[in-house]
């Protein structure tokens, strides 16, 4: 009699497990930032959070023996670093200091399609004209939620602007991190990268000597950050990132925006201005959309 082997669950529930952690705590993330906007400066708020983060991976990996990057994954993982650790926490934590946290959860969702585009140049994945379209429609969006905090007075352009720019490097920092979880495991990626990340906003440091007088509760939310939306969640992605497509995965992230603003309107009584919810439609539309296969892929069958 002729046995079929059952896959490993591994392959079903637990990339998208780790994928439900990561969102969850990534909307969180924009709350907390949120609120510590008034009282922390951004480059004080990204060296703490990743400091924390790092000292907690360090712990993780320095307790076995760590697998560390080869000489040729520098490049990629200096990319990463720089960009998804450094440079978007920096602009996010301006940008949240000008927009609240559901505006700029929503102006985010362009990332993925940045994703798509990225991971069709440089990683192979399959670029199609829904891609294009996709992209039009949620820059549509971008455009709408920047006149909604333009006409409300709860926000400025300039937050529309960092918000995007965080958008953009973190997709070059997921199509750059996606080569390196086939070699490099979780645990070492996001902790080299946290330190790649310290390194790149040193310069914006100068808040830091404020941080001894801040209350406890807001060290708490400093080091929930550090240790759940950054050590946990980036290392729950890595996991999903190394099982699943960059395009794919990135394209879950669309329910981010609807957790965000659902955890600011319970924990800070804030809500977007309605504007804002037209043009935050638009880049989930553009998503999706981007997300359809043309008729020739839907005959080609998938590989195994």
């Amino acid at each position: 009699m002729t046995t079929t082997s059952t896959p490993p669950l591994t392959r079903t529930w637990l990339p998208a497990a780790a994928a439900a952690c990561t969102l969850f705590l990534w909307a969180s993330a924009f709350v907390a930032i949120r609120h510590l906007g008034e009282t922390v400066t951004p480059g004080a708020l990204t060296l703490g959070r990743l400091t924390v983060a790092a000292i907690v991976l360090g712990i993780l990996v320095l307790r076995r023996t760590p697998t560390w990057p080869a000489r040729r994954d520098w490049p990629l993982l200096l990319a990463c670093g720089v960009m998804w650790f450094g440079v978007y926490n920096l602009a996010l934590n301006e940008a949240e200091r000008r927009i609240d946290a559901g505006t700029a959860a929503m102006l985010i969702q362009i990332g993925p399609l940045l994703i798509a585009l990225l991971a069709a140049m440089f990683l192979g994945e399959q670029l199609t004209p829904w891609v294009l379209i996709g992209i039009a429609v949620a820059f549509c969006g971008v455009a709408v939620i920047s006149l909604a905090n333009g006409e409300s007075g709860t926000g400025d352009v300039w937050g529309v602007i960092l918000t995007v720019l965080a958008a953009i490097t973190y997709a070059v920092g997921v199509v750059a991190q996606k080569p390196l979880t086939a070699r490099i495991p979780p645990f070492e990626l996001i902790f080299l990268s946290c330190l790649i990340g310290i390194v790149t906003a040193l310069p914006f440091a100068g808040g830091l000597a404020d941080l001894a007088h801040q209350p406890l509760a807001t060290w708490g939310w400093i080091v929930y950050l550090g240790v759940f939306p950054t050590a946990l969640a980036f290392s729950t992605w890595a996991y999903a990132l190394k099982r699943m497509g960059a395009a794919r995965l990135s394209i879950t992230t669309f329910l981010v925006p609807v957790i965000a603003i659902a955890l600011a309107w319970v924990l800070l009584d804030e809500a977007p201005a309605p504007l804002a919810y037209v043009g935050g439609a638009l880049c989930v539309a553009g998503v999706l959309i981007s997300r359809r296969r043309t008729a020739s892929a839907r005959r080609t069958p998938a590989s195994p």
